[in-house]
């Protein structure tokens, strides 16, 4: 079966039987040379896996077909009551008022705050095995497809170190690219989300705005002076059940980032974690995040997607479900700022949830 010897899809490649997996920090260099899919958690671990086989979706449909390889079967969610939340409704109220002190006290301007929603499988659905990651990937796609889906599964009993992620990503993180003016990067932060375009507010704008000058800033670091700009900004996109604000900034790397052995050293040190799931600014946004949250993201808001060779494509581990010890996990959050009120943020964190938690409950 494929899934038992590792699968992982993104951006219409589809790979399968797991080779090896490689600690991104320690050889970051690795990942200049073949074609790797990567999960980093938000915490700052990042690993990618290399596997025997990548194809186009569409070839490795066919090939799957043509090998007799077992198709995804059918997803076993948990119960949609069984689903509970690292933080109710009124320690996440509380914590927003809390951030609104720090914005108040000058000692930061926003601050993204998560909860992480879990609930165990049940025994057939993966409770005592791993589940199949294909199933609910497939799920995803049909009932909410996003421009940056992504899953990797590495299996225990492959041997390597495990993996267990499905994604419905909205947003970029890091494209590396080749161009005329040399290898570039480009991010696309996400920052206001409502119903409907009427539901964006002014404090969602003024939140975009931070949040891409912060990317801006980030990208600057890793760039050639004078070449990064933001080449959209505040449009409105069009998800399934809900929009989102979203600009775009690009930059030319900088001819020592491009340099052998320093390429993914130099991107996850001058960007990670992702602005617009940490804060600005960012250092005293992850020092709130850690005082406030009271479970780990894991790789949600993290990153997850494909390197191979000089190029990339990673989204940012937001609408992402991942699995352990029996457990399917999910993280919802909103930003926080001087302008945030405390019960709509909760109702933002419900919005990004509940179509996704949906599909994935039984």
């Amino acid at each position: 079966m494929t899934g038992a010897t590792g699968w992982a899809s993104f951006d219409g490649r589809v790979a399968t039987d797991a080779v090896e997996c490689v600690d991104v920090l320690e050889q970051p260099e690795r990942l200049e040379t073949g074609t790797w899919f990567v999960v980093a958690d938000f915490e700052g671990r990042a690993r990618a896996w290399r596997f025997a086989r990548v194809q186009d979706a569409g070839a490795a449909s066919g090939a799957a077909a043509t090998d007799g390889a077992a198709a995804p079967g059918d997803w076993h969610g948990p119960p949609s009551e069984a689903w509970t939340s690292s933080m109710d409704q009124a320690a996440y109220e509380a914590a927003v008022e809390r951030v609104r002190e720090y914005v108040r006290d000058g000692e930061v301007y926003q601050a993204n705050i998560c909860r992480v929603l879990s609930a165990p499988l049940p025994d057939e659905a993966g409770g005592a095995a791993e589940p199949d990651a294909r199933a609910l990937a497939a799920r995803l796609a049909a009932g909410n497809p996003a421009p940056h889906a992504a899953a990797v599964h590495v299996p225990a009993a492959t041997g390597l170190d495990p993996v267990w992620v499905v994604s419905a990503s909205p947003e970029l993180y890091l494209a590396v690219t080749d161009g005329p003016d040399g290898k570039s990067v480009e991010s696309g932060p996400i920052k206001g989300t409502a119903r409907t375009p009427d539901g964006l507010t002014e404090k969602d704008r003024a939140e975009n705005v931070m949040i891409t000058d912060l990317v801006r800033n980030d990208l600057q670091t890793v760039s050639r002076p004078g070449t990064v700009a933001v080449t959209s900004l505040l449009a409105i996109e069009q998800h399934p059940g809900l929009v989102h604000l979203v600009s775009r900034v690009r930059g030319v790397l900088a001819d020592d980032v491009v340099r052998p052995g320093e390429l993914w050293r130099r991107l996850l040190a001058g960007t990670f974690p992702p602005g617009s799931v940490s804060g600005a600014p960012k250092s005293s946004a992850l020092r709130i995040i850690r005082e406030l949250e009271t479970a780990p993201r894991g790789p949600y808001c993290g990153a997850v997607g494909w390197v191979d060779g000089g190029r990339a494509s990673l989204a940012v581990g937001i609408r992402t479900f991942w699995w352990a010890d029996g457990v399917l996990r999910f993280g919802t959050g909103a930003g926080i700022t001087w302008g945030s009120d405390p019960t709509a943020e909760w109702h933002e964190t419900e919005l990004k949830a509940e179509r996704l938690v949906a599909l994935a409950s039984s």
